[in-house]
C-alpha cells in the first residue's frame, strides 16, 4: 500500500467530531489529558509549529534536539511528536522499544526529505561510483528519512545538522576526497563554500533525470550536491534583500543556511534555527532585524521581543504547510487515542533501518 493509499484509510483521517469542537473546549480537554497521563506522556514541539500546539509542548526545539530529549525521558510511555514525519522517525530510532512515538497527523511530511528516496539514492550512488570510484563519503542532513540515514550509515557516512554542518563536512573531507551531500543542496553548497570549496568544484546530482549536472573536468569535483531544497527557505529571494536594504538601511538581515547561496551571501548573518533565536535574544533593545526563516517562528519572535523591530525577510511567506498540518484538533485526537487504548498514527522504524541510521547519527554525536 502506498503512502497516499494509506492516508486515505479511515484510521488516518481526523474524525469529524473534532472539527466541530470550539477552541476553548479542545484546550481544556488537552490540559485534562495531560494531567491524567502525567509523566507517561511527553509532547515535544518543533519551533515551526503553530502557537495553538506549542502552548502544550513539554519541550520546544530543533528536530534532533527533541528526539534526544525524548530518548532521555524514560518515564514517557507515549511521545506525541509535534513536528513532521522524519522527526518522529528519529525519535523512534533513539527511544526504547517500550516507548511509542505518535505523529498527530500522518500527512505532516517534509518536502525536502521527500526529495531523496532510497531508490533514487541507491541508483545515484551506483552511478556516482562509476564516475568517481571509491572516493566519496555520503553525508545527510538530519532533515531526511530514516531510510536515507540508514543508507549513509552503512556506507560509512554521518548525519549533519545546520549547527554542525561545517564541522561534519571537515570530518568527511578527512576521510575521503569527495562528499555526496543529501538532501538539501543549499546547506551543502553554503557550508562547503564557507570552508573554501569553490563553486566550480561542486556538481549537482539530479535524481529526476538521474544525471550529474556539471560542466568541466570531473576530477576537480569535490562536492556532489543532491538536487533538493526546503520549500520554505528557497522562497527567500535576492529581491527581498534589496527591498529591505532600500526601506530599512540600518536593519540587519539574518537567514537560515537552507536559503540559496545568493541570499546567504547578501545577508549579514546566517545560521541554524537555534542560532537565529539566540542571536535575536542577545540583540540590543531597539535593534532591527529581517529574518529569513519559517513564518510561525518569525511571528513568535516578534511577539517575544517587542523591544526590537523584527520583520520577515519575505512578508508574503506562508508558514511551512506540512508543519502546519498539526493543529489543535489533531493533537487532541492523538491524545484521545492514547486514553482510549487505541494505536493511532504510530511511527515505527524497522530494526535494521534503525540500526544503520544510528551508525550515521553516532558518527556525528560521538565525534
Amino acid at each position: 500500500m502506498s503512502i497516499m493509499e494509506m492516508l486515505k484509510q479511515p484510521s488516518f483521517a481526523l474524525p469529524e467530531k473534532y472539527r466541530k469542537l470550539e477552541t476553548k473546549e479542545m484546550e481544556e480537554k488537552v490540559r485534562a489529558i495531560k494531567r491524567q497521563l502525567g509523566d507517561s506522556l511527553f509532547i515535544p514541539g518543533h519551533h515551526y509549529q503553530r502557537d495553538e500546539v506549542i502552548q502544550f509542548a513539554d519541550a520546544v526545539g530543533d528536530s534532533l534536539q527533541l528526539a534526544q530529549i525524548s530518548a532521555r525521558n524514560k518515564k514517557a510511555k507515549n511521545i506525541v511528536f509535534c513536528g513532521v514525519h522524519f522527526m518522529a522517525e528519529t525519535a523512534d530510532i533513539l527511544t526504547t522499544a517500550e516507548q511509542t512515538v505518535i505523529l498527530p497527523d500522518m500527512r505532516a511530511g517534509c518536502s525536502m526529505a521527500d526529495m531523496a528516496d532510497i531508490y533514487q539514492t541507491e541508483t545515484a550512488w551506483k552511478e556516482l561510483q562509476g564516475l568517481f570510484g571509491d572516493t566519496m563519503l555520503p553525508l545527510t542532513y538530519v532533515n531526511s528519512t530514516a531510510a536515507i540515514k540508514a543508507f549513509v550509515g552503512r556506507n560509512g557516512g554521518a548525519t549533519v545538522t545546520s549547527s554542525n554542518a561545517h564541522e561534519m563536512v571537515k570530518w568527511a573531507f578527512g576521510k575521503k576526497e569527495r562528499i555526496l551531500f543529501l538532501p538539501d543542496q543549499h546547506l551543502g553548497r553554503n557550508t562547503a563554500f564557507d570552508l573554501g570549496v569553490d563553486l566550480g568544484e561542486m556538481a549537482v546530482w539530479n535524481p529526476i533525470n538521474n544525471e550529474l549536472e556539471y560542466e568541466g573536468d570531473l576530477s576537480k569535483v569535490k562536492v556532489i550536491l543532491w538536487k533538493g531544497h526546503c520549500s520554505v527557505h528557497e522562497n527567500f529571494i535576492v529581491q527581498n534583500i534589496e527591498y529591505v536594504r532600500r526601506t530599512y538601511p540600518d536593519m540587519k538581515i539574518i537567514v537560515h543556511p537552507e536559503c540559496t547561496h545568493e541570499v546567504v551571501g547578501l545577508s549579514d548573518d546566517n545560521g541554524s534555527t537555534k542560532y537565529i533565536i539566540e542571536k535575536i535574544e542577545e540583540a540590543e533593545p531597539g535593534s532591527a532585524w529581517a529574518i529569513g526563516t519559517e513564518m510561525n517562528l518569525v511571528n513568535r519572535l516578534i511577539q517575544q521581543h517587542s523591544d526590537k523591530h523584527i520583520i520577515s525577510l519575505n512578508p508574503n511567506m506562508c508558514p511551512c504547510l506540512t508543519m502546519n498540518r498539526i493543529d489543535l484538533p489533531h493533537l487532541l485526537w492523538s491524545l484521545d487515542t492514547i486514553i482510549e487504548g487505541n494505536e493511532g498514527n504510530v511511527i515505527k522504524v524497522d530494526e535494521q533501518t534503525a540500526h544503520e541510521a544510528v551508525l550515521a547519527l553516532d558518527r556525528m554525536l560521538n565525534r
